[in-house]
């Protein structure tokens, strides 16, 4: 099964060298790499063409986040596409074995548990998942950098709704999961390491409640009932916490 990880990046010199190097010493070779650049005037791509499992290297412009994810999946070819970004690295050199493994006729997308870093290493937070069941979203959500899912599933489901500042990743996991009820497995390993200040951090209280507006946004979008009040309290301390 050959697996495709797209990278996006942008500026990103301090820290995608950890990123390549994870991937580069994966025990499972059977990998496309895909690295999407912003554009960077850095040190970033100078960087890269130091890794030459690198199969494909874009730089230039683009709309944000999520339409460098998508820009990554219009050029996968393999059976199996997920994302690991340009400050996070894979746990150990068996992280992606594990994916694949987990991957059997029925399943269309696995995802696992993951550990937030600082840049000294230190451990802030193990985010541990579970194995998905309808309704889960209103409480807990998988780990994006986790998230591997089959590319036929992509083509058939669509790819990130780029109109999304911060949750575009939830909601396409929300249209997927809980929507589309595809077909999951929950891998209960620690799959990803990842650096504490994306983007769903960068803006404190600010970014914590334009989440929150916007995973409403995403339960109405896809017509999945919710409770505003109710879930927008369970979401409450991740605001406060920034106080």
């Amino acid at each position: 099964m050959k697996i495709s990880i797209i990278t996006i990046a942008y500026n990103a010199a301090k820290t995608i060298k950890k990123t390549l190097a994870s991937v580069a010493a994966q025990s499972y070779k059977d990998i496309e790499h895909i690295l999407i650049d912003g554009n960077s005037t850095d040190e970033t791509l100078a960087i890269c063409a130091q890794f030459p499992h690198l199969s494909k290297v874009i730089s230039e412009p683009d709309k944000g986040v999520y339409d460098a994810f998508n820009k990554g999946l219009r050029l996968a070819t393999g059976e199996v596409v997920g994302f690991l970004n340009a400050d996070d690295t894979f746990f150990n050199t068996e992280s992606v074995n594990h994916i694949v493994r987990n991957f059997d006729s029925d399943t269309e997308c696995v995802f696992g548990n993951l550990h937030y870093v600082n840049t000294s290493g230190h451990i802030i937070r193990k985010w541990k998942s579970q194995p998905f069941k309808t309704g889960n979203f209103k409480k807990y959500v998988p780990a994006h950098p986790t998230f591997y899912c089959r590319r036929e599933t992509y083509n058939r489901l669509g790819g990130h709704d780029i109109s999304y500042k911060i949750s575009g990743d939830f909601e396409l996991m929300l249209r997927f999961l809980e929507k589309s009820q595809i077909q999951s497995k929950h891998i209960p390993i620690n799959l990803v390491k990842m650096l504490t200040g994306g983007i769903s951090n960068a803006g404190g209280i600010k970014s914590k409640i334009t989440i929150i507006q916007e995973e409403l946004r995403a339960f109405r979008t896809n017509d999945i009932p919710v409770n505003l009040f109710k879930y927008a309290l369970s979401k409450a301390f991740k605001v406060f916490q920034y106080w």
